[in-house]
């Protein structure tokens, strides 16, 4: 099918509206990441290293689309460990022990984020060598050079680009739908990264919330690499419901210093 069908098909225009919400939803993961990790560089090189950053996930994201018959084989198996998982509530395995190119990339990705993240809640919850008190977000944050920065920033890219790119092959098989998508997803996390990554630094307790969250999409990209998979309505509804109690401890902090 050419361009000038596509443009006059209303299918396709529902399967790139699909497209863009999912995709969406599914870089909210790499808008926190990278706003947690450019936080740490000097304010002069933050809002490059997300442009950056950004812009090597769209270069990423557009390359791979152009490979999408390799991606797609990256979902057979290449190896079996043999073990057999315990039974389901109806006889299925709990988890797979077959792994594909797919499966290793995500257990890599997700021991990744749950190593950054732990890293990072350690360095926020660490006392200060005098006093014994806890540093704020800004003293215990941990400066890193702008390349290691970037090195980290690709490296989750790669992870959350083969996964979006499978989830869109699912959805349509027209690759112009989805490199529009795709171009359409990384602008409008373009426009968001500064406000979010501002937004994070001013609230420290934000912080905290925003790398629970990391671990949290590390231990579901590890149980997907294992084959159990875990509905991703059900984490991005627990962020919302927690970002939501978290604003309203911040409306009810406000407040109370108005009135202090």
């Amino acid at each position: 099918m050419d361009i000038l069908a596509l443009l006059t098909d209303p299918a396709a225009w529902a399967a790139l509206v699909t497209l863009v919400i999912l995709e969406v939803v599914l870089g909210i993961d790499n808008l926190v990441f990278i706003a947690i990790l450019s936080n740490k560089l000097p304010p002069h090189q933050q809002a490059r290293a997300r442009k950056l950053g950004l812009s090597l996930a769209l270069i990423m994201r557009i390359a791979l689309l152009m490979l999408i018959g390799w991606i797609v084989t990256l979902q057979t198996p290449l190896f079996d460990l043999g073990i057999s998982g315990a039974p389901g509530p109806h006889g299925e395995p709990t988890f797979e022990t077959a792994f594909s190119g797919r499966d290793l990339i995500l257990l890599a990705g997700g021991l990744f984020l749950l190593w950054k993240a732990t890293k990072e809640i350690h360095h926020n919850m660490d006392p200060g060598p005098a006093t014994g008190e806890l540093l704020d977000h800004k003293q215990s944050a941990v400066q890193i050079t702008f390349s290691a920065a970037i090195a980290q920033i690709i490296a989750l890219d790669l992870v959350f680009s083969i996964d979006s790119i499978l989830t869109a092959v699912g959805m349509t098989d027209h690759v112009p739908i989805m490199v529009t998508a795709v171009v359409i997803t990384v602008g409008l996390m373009m426009i968001a990264a500064d406000p979010l990554s501002k937004f994070i630094e001013k609230n420290p307790t934000l912080v905290m919330l925003a790398l629970a969250f990391l671990v949290m999409i590390g231990l579901v990209l590890i149980a997907d690499g294992f084959g159990f998979h875990v509905p991703k309505g059900y984490i991005y509804a627990a962020m919302g419901f927690s970002v939501a109690v978290e604003m309203l401890n911040m409306a009810k902090r406000a407040a109370r210093n108005k009135a202090a």
